[in-house]
């Protein structure tokens, strides 16, 4: 087991990334997961990690604080609990099987997760593909290779295709029919495999545009247009299931909880009758199975462990990174920056407008941001309207970093905020 930080690489069960506060794995949720199995993933991020768990803008979790003894001991039994996907390529999969969802997408994923399997092919470890059941909690904001989603047409159900980019970005390519999409995709991914271990589909849509992927699918390959902007999903409060039961969404502080707290709030949930959670994207946790009660009483008792279950709470609107210690890369303290900041912010809802980011790779948010401040050697620099990478437009002590977002702030020079 390797536990080599390797720039662009992801840290799968298998290859952990070093980190400031040791080893860090990530897991692709394959589906639900059962209280029991959760409550058992956090007993061992306690035992074999520093007991810090998170869900990532993706919908992943991740565990840190791992050693390289007790790394290989944590993938081991977590493979036996059986709640990730150990499909090489990720495969991002709609959070609910809510009552508007088109297709059954568990199936569809273990149908093209077999076909990749056979396919045994050798991609960049970021290339990945989006499956998306149609349903209101959707997964537009989630960038992919490949995106596949459930759409009714005049010939029926059929996935509509895109490539390279999320909802907004990528660029159709067709629609195909439900019982051809494993094979499709498996057709697809290797259109980018044969360009090497580091190729990624939006490298070949800018080179040779949409026609090496066309061509690969061609015989299964349907007429269809980009299609429309839906609304913003939103994990946090009420969403209804197929059976009639309830999910109750709630997020993490930045993305991140304590393993006790998690436990907390699992066995709570349990008590109120929840059968199973499921990690969303937008660092989010779904609780699976409740009645119209026990989601308000899980709500109550989350919102008292110092989770967040509104979608106006300030917290929402800071995309903040590990930082400092966690990640080695980071030169501030960017959660305890966050908190603070969070404080002073109204309530509102909206997307992310101030991003704390420890270095200039802004893993927690890589897009543009109202107002983003990034760490280096230089000290904290101030970068309007762009992304992390950006030059900055001046730089401030560390120190004094509080100080200066609240002028910004009270100067409204960044709106919102």
């Amino acid at each position: 087991m390797s536990a080599n930080f390797v720039r662009g690489a992801c840290p799968g069960l298998s290859a952990p990334m070093q980190t400031g506060d040791g080893l860090l794995v990530r897991l692709t949720p394959q589906g639900r997961i059962a209280v029991d199995a959760f409550l058992a993933l956090c007993a061992l991020a306690r035992q074999h990690g520093n007991g810090i768990i998170e869900v990532t803008p993706r919908g992943n979790m991740q565990v840190r604080g791992l050693t390289p003894q007790s790394a290989p001991l944590f993938a081991a039994t977590v493979t036996d609990l059986q709640i990730a996907s150990t499909c090489g390529v990720p495969l991002i999969t709609s959070p609910l099987d809510g009552p508007d969802a088109l297709i059954d997408v568990g199936r569809l994923t273990t149908d093209i997760a077999r076909a990749l399997d056979d396919a045994r092919l050798t991609l960049a470890p970021k290339v990945s593909v989006v499956i998306d059941g149609g349903s209101r909690l959707h997964l537009d904001d989630v960038s992919a290779d490949i995106r596949l989603r459930a759409v009714m047409s005049t010939q029926g159900l059929r996935l509509h295709v895109a490539l390279g980019g999320d909802a907004r970005r990528a660029t159709a390519l067709g629609a195909i029919a439900s019982n051809d999409a494993a094979e499709a995709a498996a057709r697809l991914l290797a259109v980018i495999a044969r360009r090497g271990a580091k190729a990624r589909a939006a490298d070949i849509l800018a080179h040779d545009g949409l026609a090496p992927f066309r061509s690969a699918v061609a015989d299964r390959l349907e007429p269809a247009p980009a299609l429309p902007a839906r609304s913003p999903a939103g994990p946090i409060g009420l969403q209804p299931l197929r059976d009639g039961k309830l999910a109750r969404g709630i997020a993490l502080a930045f993305g991140q909880a304590d393993a006790e707290g998690l436990s907390r709030l699992a066995s709570i949930a349990q008590e109120h009758g929840a059968d199973a959670l499921r990690p969303s994207p937008g660092r989010a946790l779904l609780l699976l199975g409740l009645d119209e009660q026990g989601a308000r009483s899980v709500a109550h008792e989350a919102d008292r462990l110092g989770f967040i279950t509104r979608a106006d709470d300030p917290r929402r609107r800071v995309a903040a990174c590990a930082g400092k210690p966690a990640c080695a890369s980071a030169w501030l303290a960017t959660r305890a920056i966050a908190a603070v900041v969070a404080e002073r912010l109204p309530r509102a809802d909206g997307a992310i407008t101030l991003h704390i980011s420890g270095c200039p790779k802004g893993c927690a948010h890589p897009t543009s941001a109202a107002l983003t401040i990034v760490g280096d050697a230089r000290g904290a620099g101030i970068v309007r309207n762009a992304s992390a990478s950006a030059t900055p437009l001046r730089y401030v002590d560390p120190e004094g970093l509080i100080a200066e977002i609240a002028d910004i702030m009270q100067l409204h020079e960044v709106d919102h905020v």
